[in-house]
């Protein structure tokens, strides 16, 4: 009984002198800037998000860099300005630029600071000869194939953009009018929306240990059977970049650094060796690696009817709309709604039933004009 006791002070004591401890890292006051982009020298945009670190502790997960003046620089003394879009984006339509030239980028921020990259050769990527998709026994892995039979590419990135179409949890046939509940007109449908979203993670590949330049079935995303993306018809834009070994190694030690973290087997975080660097301190970190080349893309499209009657998870189910319907019998019981119960309830398929907008209305999610590429 004796020995319980005393381990059970020795515990109370060890518990009171524990102390918090801050990282060097977490303490300091880190306001470096962040640089992500590539030069585009073909037909397509080259766009450039600017923003700064912000210290772990701190609420705000972003911080963009504002009313910067971005441009690219060739050898020959040419320049080529970006315009910002907002939010520290910075962006440039098609600048079809020579490819036997060299160009940097250069940024002047607003506190009067100039940043620089190196001078950079253009890579010109190789043609995606084919992207496609094997059905899983939980999802859909979407894959892409390319070569360079000149054997001088290598090292390649893929970014990508997503659409899809999916619908809303009840079809609403009925509008409220007035204090009436009319038949909803066909293009006032808000069942059927688009939405989107892009890559979230980097995707790299090498055949550098290949005798041929030959990229296989590398997977570029995975579509789980649970997903929305894939309930009813869903796009995928793939492009494709060509990179010095240099920019490979940046863009894998970044992987590592930010996607393979969290427990104590992973690879501990190491300094990203950048190439754009602060004019009057070349000693200030600066995050980012800039490249300069062409891209290609391949677009394909996958539809449910395609793939197993799978069940997807959506959002409605996290919000069991199922179980959130109303009887709407009076004008009086739509205004006590309105007023009471914000965001109100409208009507369903029937015109004595309604349910909360965000289980009726697409349009609170995504939109309802069809992508041009749409087919």
């Amino acid at each position: 009984m004796k020995k319980r006791y005393v381990f059970l002070i020795l515990l109370i004591l060890a518990m009171a002198c524990r102390k918090v401890y801050d990282p060097p890292v977490v303490a300091a006051n880190a306001n470096y800037l962040v640089v992500e982009g590539i030069i585009n020298t073909g037909s397509d945009s080259t766009i450039f998000n600017l923003s700064r670190t912000v210290n772990i502790k701190q609420k705000i997960v972003a911080n963009p860099e504002l009313n910067a003046a971005v441009s690219v620089e060739s050898d020959n003394n040419r320049i080529y300005p970006l315009q910002a879009a907002g939010n520290g984006k910075y962006v440039s339509p098609g600048l079809n630029l020579d490819n036997t030239r060299t160009y940097r980028l250069r940024i002047n921020t607003a506190d009067g600071k100039a940043y620089l990259s190196d001078f950079l050769t253009p890579k010109v990527s190789p043609p995606i000869d084919s992207v496609g998709y094997t059905v899983e026994s939980n999802g859909v892995q979407v894959y892409l194939n390319t070569h360079d039979p000149a054997n001088a590419t290598r090292y390649y990135l893929w970014q990508y953009n997503e659409t899809w179409m999916f619908n809303s949890f009840f079809d609403s046939e009925f509008i409220i009018s007035g204090d009436t509940v009319a038949l909803r007109p066909a293009n006032q449908q808000i069942y059927y929306c688009f939405t989107s979203d892009s890559t979230s993670t980097i995707v790299l590949n090498s055949s550098a240990k290949l005798s041929q330049d030959v990229i296989y079935q590398t997977p570029i995303t995975f579509l789980a059977s649970t997903s929305e993306k894939i309930e009813d018809r869903y796009s995928i834009l793939i492009k494709q970049y060509a990179l010095t070994p240099d920019a490979y190694n940046y863009y894998q030690l970044l992987k590592t650094n930010t996607e393979n973290l969290g427990s104590i087997f992973d690879a501990q975080p190491s300094q990203l060796p950048g190439n754009i660097h602060e004019v009057g301190n070349p000693a200030e970190p600066v995050i980012g690696y800039i490249s300069a080349g062409t891209v290609s893309q391949k677009r394909i499209f996958i539809d449910s009817r395609n793939l197993p009657a799978w069940l997807p998870y959506t959002y409605y189910d996290m919000i069991n709309c199922a179980a959130d319907v109303m009887a709407i019998n009076t004008q009086a019981e739509i205004d006590f709604y309105y007023l009471h119960n914000p965001p109100y309830y409208m009507p369903t398929t029937a015109p004595g039933a309604g349910a909360y907008p965000i289980c009726v209305d697409c349009t609170l999610r995504g939109t309802k004009t069809v992508p041009s590429f749409w087919k």
